[in-house]
């Protein structure tokens, strides 16, 4: 017979109003899944306080969700709650060929199992059980897994109770839609913000991106207590590239060219952008002058070497870059207006000079300070 927990101290109250208690608490128990799965966050949690609320509300001592991936002939995940503890299964993932929560996946039916000692599809959980009843979770027509409930009663799975976890399982497929809609919008969505701030040829940061970054990082306080350096790199002689080799060619040339400027910006906070056509940018928070000249150098140099075909350029038959460097010291006013035109005025500088060379700019000055060849 069902567990006499079933019975409500609202069963007087229900008989009066041509309900029965089964009904009422039924009614109670789907409003608290519909509430649970509302306050979650996420597939996990929404899971973990549907099987919590069954066990709390309802007379049974194991209650588990497992759910199939999306080819439906795995079981990849188990969330569970109860009364007495759960053996943990050896592998994370099973196919739907063990078990009786296998079978009722293959099945698509309830799996009632009055006595699991003579079912031969039964895992053991806990010795203390008696009887489990598998329920299949199905929205629209697919199926995300099966509800499993655990009694250590032989006889707790009557008709009445039955309809009580079919009716669970239901609003539990609801759930879980749901809460697979919601993570699927929030992954478009993060892809769209990403794709509104990476440059579609290069997948470096796009100019909006970097001019965000930029802004930030000169209006934050605790920044100023550190240097703060801008690159500007410029493919010298790229138009010229893109009229006698093609586009894409000149494409192909600026997405190694954008890899090498990742590779200079890997550290925290670096940020390696397309600012423009074939100008870059690279924002290195923390690198003084020496430093950030430094790198611009091994940066010329890394592009010199790889030696891509330009045959029209009057530097050399291979592409080369010019690099202005700016750096605001640690404690100095900054603004992005100020370290771009000083970052730009020292890559004119470079090209001025014959191009394939690095150049920083003096603030205090009128002349660029040369460095490299």
């Amino acid at each position: 017979m069902p567990d006499p927990g079933w019975r409500t101290a609202g069963d007087t109250d229900a008989a009066a109003h041509g309900l029965s208690a089964a009904d009422l608490r039924l009614s109670e128990v789907l409003a608290q899944v519909s509430r649970e799965a509302l306050q979650a966050e996420g597939l996990d949690d929404v899971l973990q306080r549907i099987v919590d609320c069954v066990v709390r509300r309802l007379p049974v001592p194991i209650a588990s969700i497992i759910l199939l991936d999306e080819s439906g002939t795995r079981f990849v995940r188990e969330v569970w709650a109860g009364d007495i503890p759960l053996a943990e299964l050896d592998m994370a993932i099973w196919d739907v060929s063990m078990g009786v929560a296998g079978r009722c996946a293959r099945t698509g039916k309830p799996q009632l199992i009055a006595d699991v000692a003579i079912d031969r599809d039964y895992v053991m959980g806990n010795p203390a059980v008696r009887s489990e009843y598998v329920v299949p979770i199905r929205h629209r027509g697919r199926l995300h897994g099966v509800l499993n409930i655990e009694s250590t009663d032989e006889e707790f799975f009557v008709a009445e109770t039955c309809a009580v976890f079919d009716a669970i399982a239901h609003q539990v497929a609801g759930a879980i839609h749901l809460a697979r809609v919601v993570a699927e919008l929030e992954a478009a969505n993060r892809k769209l913000r990403e794709l509104s701030t990476v440059d579609g040829l290069t997948g470096l940061a796009n100019r909006r991106c970097f001019d965000e970054r930029l802004a930030e990082d000169c209006a934050r306080p605790s920044g100023r207590d550190a240097p703060l350096a801008l690159l500007l790199v410029d493919a010298d002689c790229f138009k010229q590239l893109n009229d006698a080799l093609g586009h894409l060619h000149g494409d192909e040339c600026l997405r190694r060219l954008a890899l090498a400027c990742s590779e200079f910006a890997a550290g925290e906070g670096d940020m390696a952008a397309r600012y423009g056509g074939d100008e870059l940018a690279l924002l290195l928070p923390g690198r003084g002058e020496a430093e950030a000249l430094g790198i611009a150098e091994q940066l010329r140099r890394r592009v010199e070497d790889a030696a891509m075909a330009h045959p029209v350029s009057v530097v050399a038959p291979w592409m080369t870059v010019s690099i202005g460097v700016f750096v605001a010291a640690a404690g100095q006013a900054r603004s992005p207006m100020r370290m771009l035109s000083a970052a730009d005025r020292a890559l004119y500088a470079a090209k001025l000079q014959g191009r394939n060379r690095v150049a920083s700019w003096d603030p205090t000055g009128d002349e660029a300070g040369l460095a490299g060849i």
